[in-house]
């Protein structure tokens, strides 16, 4: 038995407490500053207001044993424990950075659900475990962190349906103790050292998502809101995004073929279950993407981050004329859309063999 201390009780963060406790591990759930609310709520029902929409029969309760602290309560919770899991969203990194990191004992391993990518002014691409470990280097603390990638809903996990996510990091030993601490019979676990790949991989499906999501709302434009779903479209956008992400997964120097599957299904749970499903109908409908923020107000989107991340770096690579940026015609098309406002017109030509 470990004891597991997650800090951030965002959805993602929240359910990996599930697989954690059911596995016999004790269990620590500590919310970020902004998270105040989620914890008294947690504390008073041993229920995460945020499955509410998703359980409408009645939200799962924790299983018993779960303890709560709020971020003032973080060394009580940090007492005594083998791991950490870092459940911030990519809006939280550099507050993880600064206030959580330098925080925890140096031989702590750190295990992160946060998804992103950062771009460099020379084209770079830098997954968070990078980011952080620069970052802390600097200030002279050597740390690795670890990191969750693959198709993972937080409801569906707390629903306990079957998952198969995979395990990233450095020191496979670490990794191994990982897996022993989290595995359940329905939370399936890979592991690799390919720390850029897996990132890199989970990180791209955002913006590629969103693409695909386009078509949706193009359809609904076409025959109506409650037409039947077009499958043609999403395929081919599905089958050009999985080509660009193997191309950018092949620039970054990563282990192509089996992140690039772990990136797929990402992908594909991604369009059918997730934020970004919203807002790239909305835009598929001819909304701008100003109106289609303020359609859903309060939604976190963290793959207009990543999808403005990766084409800048595109065009920073293309300018220096160590790619094509024609070679990432969907990728560019997100991006004049996100940054440059143009209408949706998805280049179905350039999709071409």
């Amino acid at each position: 038995m470990a004891k597991i201390a997650i800090v951030g009780a965002g959805m993602m963060g929240s359910a990996l407490a599930f697989p954690a406790r059911e596995n016999g591990n004790e269990v620590a759930l500590v919310g970020t500053p902004l998270d105040r609310e989620i914890i008294d709520e947690c504390r008073r029902s041993n229920t995460h207001p945020k499955f509410a929409k998703h359980f409408p029969g009645g939200v799962p309760p924790f299983p018993e044993g779960v303890r709560f602290f709020q971020f003032e309560e973080l060394d009580a919770a940090l007492e005594g424990a083998d791991f950490v899991i870092g459940g911030v969203s990519s809006f939280g990194v550099d507050w993880f950075g600064e206030e959580v990191l330098p925080r925890l004992p140096a031989a702590l391993p750190v295990l992160s659900v946060t998804k992103g990518l950062l771009d460099t002014p020379e084209g770079g691409l830098l997954s968070y475990p990078a980011v952080w470990e620069d970052r802390l280097a600097k200030k002279g603390i050597a740390r690795e962190i670890c990191a969750i990638g693959g198709p993972c809903t937080s409801y569906e996990l707390v629903a306990h349906d079957q998952t198969e996510v995979a395990f990233c990091g450095k020191n496979m030993d670490t990794l191994r103790m990982l897996k022993a601490a989290m595995a359940t019979d329905y939370y399936h676990i890979s592991l690799s050292s390919d720390v850029t790949g897996i990132e890199s991989a989970v990180a791209l499906k955002n913006g590629y998502a969103l693409g695909i999501a386009l078509t949706i709302g193009l359809n609904q434009k076409a025959f109506g809101a409650d037409s039947p779903l077009h499958f043609n479209s999403q395929a081919a956008v599905f089958g050009q995004a999985v080509k660009e992400m193997a191309r950018l997964l092949q620039l970054q120097g990563a282990g192509t073929l089996e992140n690039l599957c772990v990136g797929a299904g990402d992908l594909y749970v991604t369009v059918y279950g997730g934020r970004t499903r919203l807002v790239g109908i909305l835009l598929g409908r001819g909304l701008s993407i100003e109106e289609a923020k303020a359609e859903l107000k309060g939604v976190t989107l963290e793959s207009l981050v990543v999808a403005e991340r990766v084409a800048r770096a595109v065009k920073t690579l293309a300018a220096a004329g160590r790619l094509d940026a024609g070679d990432f015609p969907l990728l560019m098309h997100i991006d004049e859309i996100l940054t440059g406002g143009k209408p949706v017109a998805i280049p179905w030509e350039s999709f071409t063999f």
